[in-house]
Protein backbone atom coordinates (compact mmCIF):
# COMPACT_ATOMS: atom_id res chain seq x y z
CA UNK A 1 0.00 0.00 0.00
CA UNK A 2 1.21 3.49 -1.36
CA UNK A 3 0.05 4.93 2.15
CA UNK A 4 2.64 2.92 4.32
CA UNK A 5 6.13 5.47 4.73
CA UNK A 6 9.39 3.40 4.41
CA UNK A 7 10.65 4.58 7.79
CA UNK A 8 9.07 4.86 10.97
CA UNK A 9 9.52 6.16 14.15
CA UNK A 10 10.18 3.57 16.81
CA UNK A 11 11.33 3.50 20.77
CA UNK A 12 14.15 1.12 20.93
CA UNK A 13 15.87 -0.13 24.21
CA UNK A 14 19.50 1.25 23.49
CA UNK A 15 21.80 -1.00 25.99
CA UNK A 16 20.13 -2.27 28.98
CA UNK A 17 19.32 -0.37 32.03
CA UNK A 18 17.13 1.74 33.51
CA UNK A 19 14.33 4.17 31.78
CA UNK A 20 16.59 6.28 29.98
CA UNK A 21 17.84 3.71 27.41
CA UNK A 22 14.90 4.05 25.39
CA UNK A 23 15.28 6.30 22.99
CA UNK A 24 13.05 7.38 19.73
CA UNK A 25 14.67 6.31 16.42
CA UNK A 26 14.20 6.20 12.98
CA UNK A 27 14.11 2.70 11.53
CA UNK A 28 12.68 0.70 8.65
CA UNK A 29 8.70 0.21 8.45
CA UNK A 30 7.82 -3.74 8.97
CA UNK A 31 6.51 -5.63 6.50
CA UNK A 32 4.25 -7.72 7.21
CA UNK A 33 4.81 -11.62 5.90
CA UNK A 34 1.96 -14.76 5.18
CA UNK A 35 -0.39 -14.90 8.34
CA UNK A 36 0.53 -11.08 9.78
CA UNK A 37 -1.24 -7.53 9.45
CA UNK A 38 1.08 -4.56 9.59
CA UNK A 39 -0.93 -2.00 11.93
CA UNK A 40 -1.01 1.69 11.96
CA UNK A 41 -0.62 1.97 15.83
CA UNK A 42 -2.81 4.21 18.01
CA UNK A 43 -1.69 3.00 21.34
CA UNK A 44 0.28 0.61 23.18
CA UNK A 45 0.17 -0.71 26.52
CA UNK A 46 2.99 -0.59 28.29
CA UNK A 47 3.61 -3.64 31.02
CA UNK A 48 6.07 -5.13 33.69
CA UNK A 49 8.09 -7.75 30.81
CA UNK A 50 8.65 -4.25 28.70
CA UNK A 51 10.77 -3.40 31.69
CA UNK A 52 11.90 -6.49 32.30
CA UNK A 53 13.25 -6.62 28.40
CA UNK A 54 14.41 -2.63 29.05
CA UNK A 55 16.49 -4.19 31.53
CA UNK A 56 17.94 -6.93 29.40
CA UNK A 57 16.67 -10.18 31.19
CA UNK A 58 13.58 -10.57 29.24
CA UNK A 59 15.16 -11.46 25.33
CA UNK A 60 11.88 -11.48 22.57
CA UNK A 61 11.73 -14.93 20.82
CA UNK A 62 13.42 -15.41 18.03
CA UNK A 63 12.04 -13.90 15.31
CA UNK A 64 10.27 -11.34 16.75
CA UNK A 65 10.81 -7.39 17.03
CA UNK A 66 13.72 -5.97 19.37
CA UNK A 67 11.51 -3.51 20.19
CA UNK A 68 9.31 -3.33 23.38
CA UNK A 69 5.74 -3.48 23.12
CA UNK A 70 3.14 -6.55 23.71
CA UNK A 71 0.08 -4.91 22.75
CA UNK A 72 -1.08 -2.28 20.55
CA UNK A 73 -4.55 -1.22 18.64
CA UNK A 74 -4.92 0.58 15.53
CA UNK A 75 -6.18 0.50 12.03
CA UNK A 76 -4.86 -1.98 9.75
CA UNK A 77 -2.13 -0.48 6.81
CA UNK A 78 -1.48 -3.58 4.88
CA UNK A 79 -2.29 -7.25 5.03
CA UNK A 80 0.37 -10.07 4.75
CA UNK A 81 -0.33 -13.08 2.09
CA UNK A 82 -2.97 -15.53 3.51
CA UNK A 83 -4.91 -13.14 5.65
CA UNK A 84 -8.56 -13.90 5.39
CA UNK A 85 -10.45 -11.90 8.05
CA UNK A 86 -8.87 -8.50 8.31
CA UNK A 87 -8.52 -5.51 5.60
CA UNK A 88 -6.88 -2.81 5.08
CA UNK A 89 -9.19 0.29 7.13
CA UNK A 90 -9.91 -2.43 9.57
CA UNK A 91 -9.80 -1.24 13.52
CA UNK A 92 -8.08 -3.85 15.63
CA UNK A 93 -6.25 -4.56 18.77
CA UNK A 94 -3.73 -7.15 19.20
CA UNK A 95 -1.72 -8.74 21.28
CA UNK A 96 1.94 -8.71 19.78
CA UNK A 97 5.45 -10.57 20.06
CA UNK A 98 7.23 -6.95 20.20
CA UNK A 99 7.62 -3.79 18.18
CA UNK A 100 4.30 -2.11 19.93
CA UNK A 101 6.36 1.23 20.78
CA UNK A 102 6.36 2.11 17.13
CA UNK A 103 4.66 3.82 14.63
CA UNK A 104 3.71 0.94 13.03
CA UNK A 105 3.45 -2.97 14.19
CA UNK A 106 3.00 -6.40 12.82
CA UNK A 107 0.62 -8.63 14.53
CA UNK A 108 -0.20 -12.49 13.61
CA UNK A 109 -3.59 -12.52 12.15
CA UNK A 110 -4.84 -14.57 14.61
CA UNK A 111 -3.91 -12.74 17.60
CA UNK A 112 -5.74 -9.53 16.54
CA UNK A 113 -9.07 -8.75 17.43
CA UNK A 114 -12.09 -6.38 16.69
CA UNK A 115 -11.55 -3.29 19.08
CA UNK A 116 -14.37 -4.08 21.66
CA UNK A 117 -17.69 -1.92 21.05
CA UNK A 118 -17.68 1.27 23.12
CA UNK A 119 -13.71 1.52 23.60
CA UNK A 120 -11.63 3.96 22.06
CA UNK A 121 -8.56 3.31 20.85
CA UNK A 122 -6.26 4.39 23.79
CA UNK A 123 -8.54 2.15 25.67
CA UNK A 124 -8.24 -0.59 23.39
CA UNK A 125 -4.53 -0.32 23.34
CA UNK A 126 -4.89 -1.41 26.69
CA UNK A 127 -6.97 -4.70 26.71
CA UNK A 128 -4.92 -7.39 24.97
CA UNK A 129 -1.81 -7.87 27.06
CA UNK A 130 -3.70 -8.49 30.59
CA UNK A 131 -6.84 -10.16 29.34
CA UNK A 132 -4.96 -12.90 27.12
CA UNK A 133 -3.02 -13.63 30.48
CA UNK A 134 -5.96 -13.27 32.79
CA UNK A 135 -7.81 -15.59 30.47
CA UNK A 136 -5.71 -18.39 30.21
CA UNK A 137 -4.10 -18.72 33.58
CA UNK A 138 -7.58 -17.80 35.69
CA UNK A 139 -10.13 -19.86 33.47
CA UNK A 140 -7.95 -21.93 31.12
CA UNK A 141 -5.31 -23.07 33.30
CA UNK A 142 -6.91 -22.18 36.86
CA UNK A 143 -10.13 -23.73 35.69
CA UNK A 144 -12.17 -20.67 38.38
CA UNK A 145 -15.72 -21.61 38.19
CA UNK A 146 -18.91 -19.76 39.69
CA UNK A 147 -19.08 -19.66 43.93
CA UNK A 148 -15.43 -19.87 44.13
CA UNK A 149 -13.22 -17.71 45.65
CA UNK A 150 -10.30 -16.20 43.96
CA UNK A 151 -7.54 -14.83 45.15
CA UNK A 152 -5.23 -12.15 43.49
CA UNK A 153 -1.96 -10.50 44.62
CA UNK A 154 -1.39 -6.97 43.03
CA UNK A 155 -4.63 -6.24 43.00
CA UNK A 156 -4.62 -2.93 41.22
CA UNK A 157 -1.96 -3.58 38.88
CA UNK A 158 -3.67 -3.83 34.90
CA UNK A 159 -3.70 -8.02 35.51
CA UNK A 160 -4.90 -6.93 38.89
CA UNK A 161 -7.61 -4.55 38.12
CA UNK A 162 -8.47 -7.45 34.77
CA UNK A 163 -8.79 -10.21 36.79
CA UNK A 164 -10.96 -9.12 39.75
CA UNK A 165 -13.52 -7.93 37.32
CA UNK A 166 -13.52 -10.90 35.13
CA UNK A 167 -13.92 -13.49 37.86
CA UNK A 168 -16.74 -11.11 39.52
CA UNK A 169 -18.27 -11.08 35.87
CA UNK A 170 -18.31 -15.04 35.51
CA UNK A 171 -19.45 -15.72 39.24
CA UNK A 172 -16.24 -16.09 41.61
CA UNK A 173 -16.29 -14.22 44.79
CA UNK A 174 -12.89 -12.18 44.88
CA UNK A 175 -9.74 -11.25 47.61
CA UNK A 176 -7.39 -8.38 46.24
CA UNK A 177 -3.63 -7.68 48.02
CA UNK A 178 -2.76 -4.10 47.45
CA UNK A 179 -0.18 -2.06 49.61
CA UNK A 180 -2.58 1.27 50.93
CA UNK A 181 -6.04 1.83 52.11
CA UNK A 182 -6.42 3.73 48.49
CA UNK A 183 -5.49 0.78 46.56
CA UNK A 184 -7.76 -1.85 48.62
CA UNK A 185 -10.73 0.96 48.08
CA UNK A 186 -10.06 0.40 44.48
CA UNK A 187 -10.13 -3.38 44.69
CA UNK A 188 -13.51 -3.14 46.33
CA UNK A 189 -14.89 -0.88 44.25
CA UNK A 190 -13.91 -2.51 41.05
CA UNK A 191 -16.16 -5.54 42.75
CA UNK A 192 -13.53 -7.32 45.15
CA UNK A 193 -15.49 -9.27 48.07
CA UNK A 194 -12.03 -8.46 50.33
CA UNK A 195 -9.07 -6.54 49.92
CA UNK A 196 -6.29 -7.15 51.79
CA UNK A 197 -3.52 -4.27 52.70
CA UNK A 198 -0.38 -6.61 52.69
CA UNK A 199 1.51 -3.92 55.01
CA UNK A 200 -0.80 -4.08 57.42
CA UNK A 201 -2.77 -6.86 57.50
CA UNK A 202 -1.94 -11.11 56.85
CA UNK A 203 -3.77 -12.17 53.68
CA UNK A 204 -3.48 -16.23 54.73
CA UNK A 205 -5.35 -15.13 57.81
CA UNK A 206 -7.84 -12.72 56.21
CA UNK A 207 -8.60 -15.30 53.72
CA UNK A 208 -8.79 -17.76 56.24
CA UNK A 209 -11.41 -15.87 57.75
CA UNK A 210 -13.12 -14.82 54.58
CA UNK A 211 -13.98 -18.16 53.64
CA UNK A 212 -14.68 -19.43 56.84
CA UNK A 213 -11.85 -21.49 57.61
CA UNK A 214 -12.07 -23.42 53.86
CA UNK A 215 -9.65 -21.21 51.84
CA UNK A 216 -8.86 -20.23 48.44
CA UNK A 217 -9.87 -22.38 45.35
CA UNK A 218 -7.49 -20.25 43.30
CA UNK A 219 -4.69 -17.91 43.54
CA UNK A 220 -3.11 -15.51 40.82
CA UNK A 221 0.49 -14.69 41.92
CA UNK A 222 2.43 -12.46 40.59
CA UNK A 223 5.21 -12.36 43.54
CA UNK A 224 6.92 -15.65 44.16
CA UNK A 225 9.35 -15.84 46.51
CA UNK A 226 7.91 -16.29 50.06
CA UNK A 227 4.61 -15.80 48.93
CA UNK A 228 4.83 -19.30 47.43
CA UNK A 229 4.59 -20.77 50.90
CA UNK A 230 1.84 -18.58 51.89
CA UNK A 231 -0.14 -19.36 48.78
CA UNK A 232 -0.09 -22.96 49.98
CA UNK A 233 -1.17 -22.23 53.52
CA UNK A 234 -3.96 -20.32 52.41
CA UNK A 235 -5.31 -22.75 49.53
CA UNK A 236 -8.45 -24.86 50.17
CA UNK A 237 -8.24 -28.89 49.64
CA UNK A 238 -8.34 -29.15 46.15
CA UNK A 239 -7.11 -25.41 44.94
CA UNK A 240 -4.82 -24.01 42.44
CA UNK A 241 -2.12 -22.07 42.57
CA UNK A 242 -1.64 -19.93 39.34
CA UNK A 243 1.97 -18.47 38.94
CA UNK A 244 2.47 -15.83 35.94
CA UNK A 245 5.63 -13.09 37.50
CA UNK A 246 8.17 -13.45 40.19
CA UNK A 247 8.77 -9.77 41.40
CA UNK A 248 9.35 -11.01 44.93
CA UNK A 249 12.03 -13.91 43.62
CA UNK A 250 11.93 -16.78 41.63
CA UNK A 251 13.86 -19.13 44.40
CA UNK A 252 11.34 -20.22 46.51
CA UNK A 253 10.78 -23.10 49.52
CA UNK A 254 8.11 -24.36 50.54
CA UNK A 255 6.48 -27.49 52.59
CA UNK A 256 5.56 -29.59 50.14
CA UNK A 257 4.10 -32.05 52.05
CA UNK A 258 1.01 -29.60 52.70
CA UNK A 259 0.55 -29.57 48.95
CA UNK A 260 0.27 -32.90 48.78
CA UNK A 261 -2.22 -32.79 51.92
CA UNK A 262 -4.42 -30.67 50.14
CA UNK A 263 -3.98 -31.99 46.54
CA UNK A 264 -3.03 -28.45 45.31
CA UNK A 265 -1.92 -27.55 42.27
CA UNK A 266 1.07 -25.29 41.52
CA UNK A 267 1.18 -24.37 37.82
CA UNK A 268 2.27 -21.07 35.81
CA UNK A 269 2.79 -20.05 32.19
CA UNK A 270 4.73 -17.41 30.42
CA UNK A 271 2.41 -15.81 27.18
CA UNK A 272 4.91 -14.20 25.09
CA UNK A 273 7.21 -17.89 23.38
CA UNK A 274 3.46 -19.35 22.64
CA UNK A 275 2.80 -20.56 19.79
CA UNK A 276 0.21 -18.78 17.35
CA UNK A 277 -2.19 -21.20 17.33
CA UNK A 278 -2.45 -20.92 21.15
CA UNK A 279 -2.57 -17.67 21.01
CA UNK A 280 -5.24 -17.70 18.35
CA UNK A 281 -7.20 -20.31 20.62
CA UNK A 282 -7.33 -17.58 23.72
CA UNK A 283 -7.76 -15.05 21.38
CA UNK A 284 -11.26 -17.11 20.29
CA UNK A 285 -12.48 -17.57 23.59
CA UNK A 286 -11.95 -13.62 24.50
CA UNK A 287 -13.91 -12.90 21.74
CA UNK A 288 -16.50 -14.72 22.60
CA UNK A 289 -16.82 -14.90 26.60
CA UNK A 290 -14.91 -11.18 27.52
CA UNK A 291 -15.75 -9.22 24.46
CA UNK A 292 -19.23 -9.15 24.90
CA UNK A 293 -18.55 -8.39 29.20
CA UNK A 294 -16.05 -5.35 27.74
CA UNK A 295 -19.06 -3.68 25.53
CA UNK A 296 -21.86 -4.46 28.14
CA UNK A 297 -19.77 -2.31 30.63
CA UNK A 298 -19.84 -4.99 32.82
CA UNK A 299 -16.08 -4.86 32.53
CA UNK A 300 -14.55 -1.97 32.46
CA UNK A 301 -10.70 -1.26 30.97
CA UNK A 302 -8.87 0.80 34.01
CA UNK A 303 -6.79 3.40 33.09
CA UNK A 304 -3.99 4.55 35.05
CA UNK A 305 -2.51 7.59 32.59
CA UNK A 306 -1.22 8.02 29.21
CA UNK A 307 1.90 9.03 27.65
CA UNK A 308 3.34 10.55 24.24
CA UNK A 309 5.09 7.23 22.26
CA UNK A 310 8.14 9.82 22.77
CA UNK A 311 8.00 10.08 26.15
CA UNK A 312 7.89 5.97 26.85
CA UNK A 313 10.52 6.36 29.39
CA UNK A 314 8.47 8.77 31.58
CA UNK A 315 6.08 5.75 31.49
CA UNK A 316 8.09 3.08 32.50
CA UNK A 317 9.04 5.78 35.52
CA UNK A 318 5.36 6.13 36.57
CA UNK A 319 5.06 1.96 36.02
CA UNK A 320 8.12 1.18 38.43
CA UNK A 321 6.47 3.62 41.34
CA UNK A 322 3.85 1.24 41.55
CA UNK A 323 1.90 3.67 42.21
CA UNK A 324 -0.22 2.90 39.23
CA UNK A 325 -3.93 1.72 39.04
CA UNK A 326 -4.65 0.14 36.41
CA UNK A 327 -3.06 0.31 32.97
CA UNK A 328 -0.47 3.00 31.41
CA UNK A 329 -0.34 3.60 27.63
CA UNK A 330 1.42 4.95 25.34
CA UNK A 331 -0.20 7.31 22.64
CA UNK A 332 1.13 7.30 19.04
Amino acid sequence: MASTPEMMTAIEITKPGGPEVLQARTVPTPKPAAGQVLVKVAAAGVNRPDVAQRMGVYPPPPGASPLPGLEISGEVAAVGPGVVRWKAGDKVCALVNGGGYAEYCLAEETAALPIPAGLDMVKAGAVPETFFTVWHNVFERGRLTAGEWFMVHGGTSGIGTTAIQLAKALGAKVIATAGSAEKCRACTDLGADRAVNYKSEDFVVVSREVTGGRGVDLTLDMVGGDYTERNIVAAAEDGRIVQIATLGGADVKFNISRLMVKRLTLTGSTLRPRTREVKGGIARALEEKAWPLLASGKVKVVMDSTFPLAQAADAHRRLETSQHVGKIVLTV
